[in-house]
């Protein structure tokens, strides 16, 4: 049986959202963040080399890296019709744009926001070049994310697809680090897309069996 390590609060949150919209039948493990540093506890660090959440377990392989944790369980247990709407290919008019968001997330948004988190924790001055330079970064990916939404119902064309799945931790539970949540109140067209996907059965089983006792960040 498949196996998904989600280390709560945690961007692995997308492998359990996955399965639920795949319908599989799968074992979850929990994990709590260790009280000292708030990072992965040894137990699952001991699983791969990555050492940190999400990884995956199905029969002899162990396998990391959310992006292609993502694409593996689609490619493996999707239906085709399933794989034709998550994860589009070459034939279909959503493929290029499919392919930049669902890259996007990993390859910038979420850098862009460690970077800034990072040098934020650093003590940085407020007119610190490299804090300037982190904060203008995050600001022009949530303005490209606006206006995305703003054309499309969701990321990757007129379907949900990986890339929304992948880019969802990010404007949900991620912000639940932060002291003072980023607010959405400026962007109507990301709140407007919280509201569908916080709509959806699978997302709110997924949540439910993720993170229990918390509510989802849709607001």
């Amino acid at each position: 049986m498949l196996i998904v390590h989600h280390l709560r609060i945690s961007q692995s949150e997308r492998v359990v959202w996955l399965c639920e919209e795949l319908g599989l039948d799968y074992d979850l493990k929990l994990y709590n963040r260790r009280q000292d540093n708030r990072l992965a506890p040894d137990e699952l660090k001991a699983l791969h080399p990555i050492q940190t959440a999400p990884i995956i377990q199905d029969g002899d392989l162990t396998l990391g890296e959310s992006g292609a944790i993502l694409q593996y369980i689609t490619q493996t247990y999707g239906s085709a019709e399933q794989q034709a709407v998550l994860n589009p290919g070459p034939d279909d008019a959503d493929y290029a744009d499919h392919l930049f968001w669902f890259h996007w997330c990993n390859g910038t948004l979420m850098t862009a926001n460690m970077m800034l988190l990072l040098v934020s924790m650093s003590g940085a001055a407020k007119d610190n070049p490299a804090l300037i330079s982190c904060q203008e970064r995050v600001a022009r990916a949530w303005a490209m994310m606006e206006t995305r939404l703003g054309e499309s119902d969701h990321f990757g064309g007129r379907n949900l697809t990986l890339a929304d799945i992948n880019i969802a931790f990010s404007l949900t539970t991620a912000r639940a680090f932060r002291e003072e949540k980023t607010s959405v109140a400026d962007f109507p067209n990301i709140r407007a897309w919280l509201q569908r996907i916080g709509a959806r059965d699978a997302y709110q089983r997924a949540m439910a069996k993720a993170e229990p006792g918390m509510a989802p960040v849709l607001s």
